[in-house]
């Protein structure tokens, strides 16, 4: 094992020079707990732990190592323990914010170079969730490829995939079956060595039993679907980096049953929803609110059947998802918002009092 065959290139060599003392070493996070985690270097694994200056440095959860970042250690005498002191710039990364009440963004994966999005073809398929996993996708910064698996359990699989790459164009759709070693070559194109590739999507639809074969082994834990409900039960309880026999770095992840925004940029709805917001860009108005104006091209698309209403309902949902992620980090338009909403509620106090004739 090599650096180079971490993922480590000139970009990140760059980034390490202010860490260049021969007691330092750069190594790459194959697992994260808490505080620690477990690193791979050209000298095999390391247990590592945060330093007490990382741990006070780091200004939210997200600050701290995460699976597939670039950190530097300092390896203790004589042990294959070592203590992890800075985790340099991310290339990329997959984020969300974190379930629960907590207003705190998780990292998934970081320094991608390609995201799979797996579904199955059975009961877990879903467009409006793959719009919502391709959102998060875009915003990582890596490169999107959506995975149909359990092929062999539609009657259709072509159709299902003419459908995904009708919401996604621009973006690889692949329909396969991982029991079935030919169709695995359809991903040989990213599965280069060197390459880091995440595979992210609900329960069930298969990312271990596809990572098991891309190890050439049975070597995570799988599962059935539950036969109450057809979804898959949790095989996965944590992210972990791994090298395949060809020389690829694939991270699995659990299967997450709440995915919402963390960033509040407006790229990744852009990139996701092309169609609407070409829609948009012919609407009559500038500020059109698409709810009656005259010569909105939104509500033309919805009356003559060229915007489904399902997809439309899907990219206003993640719309307010995003803006509310741009509060969060903006207190200026926070205040715009709440001023917005102040104005509403007066003029419709004013029109119930009009209307009540009081």
């Amino acid at each position: 094992m090599t650096l180079s065959s971490l993922g480590w290139d000139d970009g990140f060599a760059a980034e390490y020079q202010p860490y260049a003392d021969p007691s330092f070493q750069p190594a790459r996070v194959a697992r994260a707990h808490k505080h620690a985690c477990d690193v791979l270097t050209p000298a095999g694994l390391f247990s590592a732990a945060c330093t007490g200056r990382l741990l006070n440095a780091s200004l939210s959860p997200a600050d701290l190592p995460a699976v597939g970042d670039w950190v530097v250690i300092r390896p203790r005498p004589g042990e294959m323990q070592a203590d992890i002191h800075a985790v340099l710039p991310r290339r990329t990364k997959f984020s969300r914010r974190a379930a629960g009440p907590r207003e705190d963004e998780q990292v998934v994966a970081a320094n991608l170079d390609t995201v799979f999005l797996v579904t199955a073809l059975d009961q877990n398929y879903n467009l409006r969730r793959i719009e919502r996993y391709l959102t998060l996708a875009w915003e990582s910064g890596a490169q999107p490829v959506i995975v149909l698996n359990k092929a062999d359990l539609h009657p259709t699989p072509g159709q299902v995939r003419a459908e995904a790459s009708a919401i996604a164009p621009g973006v690889p759709v692949l329909t396969l079956s991982a029991r079935e070693d030919a169709d695995l070559h359809a991903l040989d194109p990213w599965l280069l060595p060197g390459r880091t590739v995440a595979l992210l999507g609900s329960s069930g639809v298969g990312k271990s039993t596809l990572i098991n074969r891309l190890l050439d082994g049975e070597r995570l834990a799988t599962g059935d679907l539950s036969t109450a409900h057809g979804k898959g039960r949790h095989t996965t309880t944590w992210r972990e980096l791994r090298v395949t026999a060809r020389g690829a770095l694939v991270i699995d992840t659990p299967g997450m049953r709440e995915l919402q925004l963390w960033s509040a940029s407006t790229s990744a709805l852009t990139d996701t929803f092309a169609d609407i917001r070409e829609l948009v860009g012919g609407c009559r108005f500038g500020d059109c609110s698409h709810q009656g104006e005259p010569g909105c091209a939104v509500l033309r698309a919805l009356e003559d059947g060229r915007l489904d209403e399902d997809r439309w309902q899907s990219y206003q949902k993640l719309q307010r998802e995003q803006a509310y992620a741009a509060r969060r980090v903006d207190p200026r338009l926070a205040r715009e918002d709440r001023q917005v909403w102040k104005k509403r509620s007066q003029l419709a106090r004013h029109y119930s009092r009009w209307k009540h004739g009081s």
